[in-house]
């Protein structure tokens, strides 16, 4: 274990601090939330639960990026996190078009059509947030100049 290990979970993940002495405050905890988020997708049963969980995994580390580089200025009001993450971060433009394509989806399931999730589609999902929530952990981490390193780590059922 490092210096910022913590210690295991009950499934045994390695959890560790995530280093916010020089990473925004608001960045750190939408990391540690966006985490929390894969690691329910992770344990949930149901397709469309994991679906969820990925989707608001993936829309608190977007909304990570934003909280670290500050909201675009301008006039024209942009409505979600993808529009305002194509201005501030456009280096993550593919990230951003993926989650926004699967937004209806997601609003399906919010409106109770749970069906219109397959497995094969939330695992997709959940991979997909794991590489993105990475993705913005280190684009993070390279502009705080610290190591942010994730509160907790992908566990896997044995």
């Amino acid at each position: 274990m490092d210096a910022r290990t913590v210690g295991t979970d009950e499934q045994g993940a390695v959890v560790r601090r995530l280093d916010s002495a020089r990473t925004s405050p608001r960045a750190a905890e939408l990391l540690a939330r966006a985490d929390a988020e894969l690691l329910a997708a992770q344990f949930s049963p149901e397709a469309w639960e994991q679906f969820s969980h990925a989707h608001l995994a993936a829309l608190r580390a977007g909304a990570a990026v934003i909280a670290s580089r500050g909201r675009p200025a301008g006039r024209r009001a942009l409505r979600t996190v993808w529009e305002i993450l194509d201005v501030v971060a456009p280096e993550l433009t593919s990230w951003s078009g993926y989650f926004a394509g699967a937004a209806p989806l997601r609003s399906a399931v919010d409106a109770g059509r749970f069906d219109a999730v397959t497995p094969a589609r939330a695992e997709q999902a959940v991979c997909a947030a794991e590489d993105f929530v990475d993705a913005v952990r280190a684009l993070v981490e390279a502009e705080s100049a610290a190591p942010v390193t994730p509160r907790m780590l992908a566990v896997t059922a044995s």
